[in-house]
């Protein structure tokens, strides 16, 4: 098994952070607009990206202004049963956010897309949590 890691640092405290990863409009501004999200465990997020069909994370485990964990059940074949995982820790006001892609089967050229994808993802949810 394989996984994607990325990591960046954000100019805003931890739990608008959390906040922007948990909600509706944090994930509409930085992933995509057609969602559907709770934060509650145990949920099933909804996410559609025009691709011909909805990924649909499990939401396993949420620590406040700590860490997010997702399960992904329906997707693409190569996302469904991986783990999803956003560790946040805050330090002078600066939150640093490693999210951990893990699960994989092995590296495709669909698993280095996304590494490209969640690093993308990383940068739009710096953009919106510091402006």
């Amino acid at each position: 098994m394989v996984a994607i890691e990325q990591i960046n640092y954000i100019k805003s405290p931890a739990s608008v952070v959390y906040n922007s990863l948990i909600s509706e409009e944090g994930l509409s501004k930085v992933w995509t607009q057609k969602l559907k999200v709770k934060p509650e465990v145990g949920f099933v997020n909804e996410f559609d990206f025009d691709e011909g069909y909805i990924t649909k994370v499990k939401v396993n485990e949420l620590k406040e202004d700590e860490k997010v964990v997702w399960e992904c059940v329906e997707s693409d074949p190569e996302w469904v049963g991986t783990i999803v995982s956003f560790e946040l820790y805050e330090n002078e006001g600066i939150t640093t956010v490693v999210l951990k892609h893990s699960g994989w089967n092995k590296i495709t050229d669909f698993y280095r897309w996304c590494s490209y994808n969640w690093a993308m993802f990383l940068h739009r949810l710096k953009s919106y949590c510091e402006s």
